[in-house]
């Protein structure tokens, strides 16, 4: 029997209490000490029978909802509380047996799984696994789809003739062009590394550095590695500090291959860094990885040899010098309390040289914020660990920690969160080497690598040239059309860097849609990158470059991966006034076919408008202003005044469609010029005209005639108007 989005719903739902009923039970403990239950009941206003053991989903979701100032917010953050609001209500639709969409479906178990992994419970596995399985199969759906339906028309426009597509001249990788890609996939995992799993671009050290872009802050960070493993200098503590999906935890596993004990010359890229460190090949090094988001701090775990884990330190002594090691920390291990430097230099001394990787440090410490009696320690114990740490790390050569802290609120959390990040970066800065996350222009190479095969004809190069070339001279043969810095000769070379993806669209991915907290930087590139190149691909999409104005919003896959980070209520605009056969956009090509039609001109601008807009809509400084919008539109061979002709012709039609001090933006919210006309359409002729008379003889009766004898208005023919000698007053009616 098939399984239906209910099912996969209900079957999250049963993991999620799993999981969230010991975590709710501990803070409640911890918080209300014996009367806990008795708050719990109060708090449900009802009796909890056979003291917590009953507790189900809506119980375990209320009792957060209801005491999260009291007892979660300061390890939770604003972001899982409204996951908690959600899941509320997935719960309440399930509870009805109301049916779920795939969407409605995929948005409760990711939920579920980011709410799980937030409170450390390990359940959050299972549920990832179900909605991965889920995202399969509705990729299945969507391919059976698209094969049904009629050869969708790329908009490509009529590019200037002698230049090759972007297609014929770059290859995605096979996964892009497939579909078969997961999103997870560009999501790094160091735990999932570390225990041999994972796809291979991440698990494999060849096939890792292959696809990746040495940044001037990766290469920076991989040299004082191998000078500090090496013995010749290198800082012994680096803290990787960015915002979510700025690249900290693809850094580290830039580190752990180099030293995994595959020859150096076997990784793409990596000479000039063993040149600049002034080594011949990395040096053998023991290795310990923890991961903050992978154990649960409640649980002890017992490894192969018998060893019972409790703490992050024994965790570390066990990775680096097994059982031995472990020995020396056992003590402190067991009873929770930090083992101090001391014992950790002698650790470090018999392990030298050695690696330490610490992520996601502050979504492990947050959960011990005002919680006794764990195992894995207090807050405070974790906290001066990382001071001894540090110290120790100091005074041993060839010892080298490296940990991530985030600089988001999303993935630091509430007050416990906030805590932990301002005393670890205290901690860390007294001793860490600066570290640079990937500039906007270094995340042209890394999509770049990832999405595509490398170009390495001469003839493929040939076409990159020309292509941008001809892009280069229609921005400096018509100034007037396109923004000052595309004159420039640099922009040139920013095309031939960024191809086959044009410029603008990057600069729009890494500036306005990165301002969303949600989109993850590079990461969301990659990600909406993936789908947008793949639905080109299939379509045989014949453009010189993949600009704004290509990007396939009608495409269902793109279409949610582009709404899955803005707020609510874009469904509607983008139905009517973006993309789709229903579109405005759709039908001034259809009904302008000699004009705008053979160019796709008003879809192209209305994608672009979006793509510039939709992520800035709540911002002051909002939109695009015409210059851009042809930026993001026009190719070699093209006219720019079509482009703007279409602009002027949505602008006057568009629902959603803004304009004001000189920029256009869509909005979630009708313009006021439009409900203006829409309600204007919905009035008969003949009662405007009776309204507008009755409003002048209004006029003609209050009128302040001034000069005037009398005054007319509307007046129905001549013999409705005196003949005297005076001066009089008409006022024409319509």
């Amino acid at each position: 029997m098939a399984v239906t989005n209910r099912d996969r719903v209900g079957q999250a739902l049963d993991l999620l209490v799993e999981g969230l009923r010991p975590y709710v039970e501990r803070e409640f403990q911890t918080e209300f000490g014996p009367r806990w239950r008795e708050e719990a009941a109060d708090a449900l206003r009802g009796s909890l029978n056979d003291g917590a053991t009953n507790l189900d989903a809506q119980a375990l979701l209320s009792l957060m909802t209801y005491r999260w100032n009291e007892v979660f917010a300061s390890k939770l953050s604003r972001s899982h509380r409204s996951y908690v609001n959600e899941l509320r209500d997935v719960r309440n639709k399930w509870a009805h047996q109301e049916p779920f969409s795939t969407d409605e479906a995929d948005r409760a178990l990711e939920t579920t799984r980011l709410l799980l992994t937030a409170v450390g419970a390990t359940q959050a596995e299972p549920v990832a696994q179900m909605r991965d399985q889920l995202r399969r199969t509705l990729f299945e759906e969507q391919r059976r789809t698209a094969q049904r339906r009629q050869t969708v028309a790329p908009v490509e426009g009529q590019p200037l003739p002698g230049l090759r597509p972007w297609r014929d001249v770059v290859t995605p990788h096979p996964d892009v062009a497939s579909g078969r890609y997961q999103q997870a996939e560009f999501a790094a995992d160091l735990g999932q590394v570390h225990r041999g799993e994972g796809s291979d671009e991440y698990r494999d050290p060849r096939e890792f550095y292959r696809r990746t872009f040495l940044t001037e802050g990766l290469r920076h960070l991989l040299t004082t590695a191998l000078r500090r493993l090496s013995g010749t200098g290198g800082d012994p503590v680096v803290e990787l500090y960015t915002n979510f999906g700025g690249g900290k935890t693809h850094s580290m596993l830039a580190l752990y291959h180099l030293f995994s004990g595959v020859p150096s010359s076997e990784l793409t890229g990596i000479e000039p860094v063993l040149q600049a460190a002034g080594v011949t090949n990395a040096p053998p090094a023991r290795t310990a990885v923890w991961v903050g988001s992978d154990p649960s701090i409640g649980q002890p775990h017992r490894k192969p040899d018998g060893t019972v884990i409790r703490t992050i330190w024994g965790e570390i002594a066990h990775q680096l010098g097994g059982a031995e090691g472990y020995a020396l920390v056992a003590e402190a291990d067991e009873r929770g309390v930090n083992p101090g430097s001391g014992l950790l230099r002698r650790l470090f001394q018999a392990a030298a040289p050695c690696l330490i990787l610490i992520d996601e440090w502050v979504a492990f410490v947050r959960q011990l914020y005002r919680t006794g009696g764990m195992p894995a320690g207090s807050f405070e114990t974790n906290l001066t660990f990382a001071q001894s740490l540090t110290e120790a790390a100091r005074a041993v050569p060839g010892v080298l920690v490296v940990a991530s802290l985030p600089a988001s609120d999303i993935e630091t959390g509430g007050e416990g969160g906030r805590e932990a990040l301002a005393r670890l970066r205290n901690t860390f800065g007294r001793l860490e080497s600066a570290w640079r996350p990937a500039s906007a222009e270094e995340g042209f190479e890394i999509v770049r690598r990832r999405l595509f095969q490398p170009i390495v004809e001469r003839e493929q190069a040939v076409a990159r040239a020309a292509v941008a070339h001809a892009f280069a001279e229609l921005y400096r043969s018509q100034p007037g059309d396109f923004p000052l810095e595309c004159r420039e000769a640099g922009y040139r070379q920013r095309i031939e860097a960024a191809y086959p993806i044009h410029p603008e669209l990057f600069d729009r991915l890494y500036g306005d849609w990165s301002s969303l907290e949600k989109f993850q930087r590079t990461r969301g590139v990659l990600r909406l990158m993936a789908a947008v190149i793949h639905t080109l691909w299939e379509r045989m999409d014949r453009s010189l470059l993949i600009l704004p104005a290509m990007v396939p919003i009608d495409e269902p896959s793109v279409e949610s991966e582009l709404r899955r980070y803005l707020d609510e209520g874009w469904d509607g605009v983008i139905g009517k006034d973006i993309a789709g056969e229903q579109s405005l956009p759709y039908q001034l090509d259809r009904d302008n076919s000699a004009n705008f039609g053979r160019f796709h001109a008003s879809r192209r601008v209305a994608r672009t408008v979006f793509m510039g807009s939709a992520p800035t809509a709540t911002l002051p400084n909002r939109g695009l202003d015409d210059r851009r919008i042809k930026l993001g539109c026009v190719q070699p061979g093209e006219t720019p005044a079509t482009f703007g002709d279409a602009l002027r012709r949505l602008t006057d039609q568009a629902t959603y469609l803004y304009f004001g001090n000189g920029r256009y933006w869509y909005d979630t919210q009708p313009s006021v010029a439009r409900v203006a006309q829409d309600r204007a359409q919905q009035q008969r002729a003949d009662d405007v005209e009776v309204e507008i008379r009755r409003r002048l003889k209004t006029c003609e009766v209050r009128a302040n005639r001034g000069d005037f004898a009398r005054v007319h208005a509307a007046p129905s023919g001549p013999a409705d108007v005196d003949h005297a000698p005076e001066a009089c007053l008409v006022i024409v009616g319509p």
